[in-house]
């Protein structure tokens, strides 16, 4: 059962150490870190309740079998539901703290948040379909929820930024898409392996693939130009 945890556990561990390591000016607190982790973990509870909700509302007026309901469920009350239990948890946790005082904490904050709640459900996964099980995930579902985190955190840094120079109007864009592009991110990727058709496999390989590397890029080049939120000029995030 040890190695089993360690199998579930890892791969996440691993992953929050390379986005952590790449805050080169100031690194967050580990304890600030760990907690956001913690609650992202615990919004696994919403989710799974938001979801059964949503599953049996679309259940009186949609057939499973219907496309319509496999899109609903997956970008509305799967994605939509985990992505936002990640959000409040980050902008309740972060965004008046003093801690968060660079562009790139926010992505710090956000795949904190993210790998929390992965963690927690690849161990439950992980349980019930052992080592296969976690190097699957390890390869997809883990690598994928750090990328939803690293494009929440994009824009909840430049969110972050306007704020800070009073740009009410800009700043409130920018959380509405630090939710809704990972959401919707997060909706394709699992509508494409639930779609009934190896078409929607076949597009789901080269989309998965563009996000991780599109993802890696944004934290390598965020990294080296990274600067503090109160600055007068964007780094340039977005080439």
């Amino acid at each position: 059962m040890n190695l089993l945890m360690s199998a579930a556990l890892l791969p996440a561990l691993l992953l929050m150490l390379y986005i952590r390591q790449k805050d080169k000016i100031e690194q967050e607190p580990l304890g600030l870190v760990l907690s956001i982790a913690a609650l992202g973990a615990l919004t696994t509870i919403t989710a799974t309740i938001l979801e059964e909700i949503g599953e049996a509302v679309l259940n009186i007026f949609l057939p499973q079998t219907s496309i319509v309901y496999t899109f609903l469920f997956y970008f509305v009350f799967v994605a939509g539901s985990e992505e936002l239990g990640k959000f409040v948890v980050m902008k309740l946790r972060t965004w008046k703290s003093k801690e968060f005082n660079y562009t790139y904490d926010a992505v710090v904050y956000a795949v904190a948040a993210s790998l929390g709640f992965a963690a927690l459900e690849n161990v439950l996964y992980v349980i019930q379909g052992g080592f296969g099980t976690a190097l699957m995930r390890a390869l997809t579902s883990l690598p994928g929820h750090t990328v939803f985190g690293v494009f929440m955190g994009l824009h909840y840094g430049l969110a972050k930024r306007a704020a800070a120079r009073g740009d009410r109007k800009t700043a409130d864009r920018e959380l509405r898409l630090s939710f809704l592009v990972p959401v919707l991110i997060h909706g394709f990727y699992d509508f494409c392996l639930s779609a009934e058709g190896w078409i929607w496999i076949l597009i789901f390989f080269p989309f998965y693939i563009l996000m991780v590397i599109l993802a890696i890029l944004k934290v390598k080049k965020l990294s080296k130009t990274d600067a503090p939120v109160d600055q007068d000029l964007y780094p340039p995030m977005f080439p």
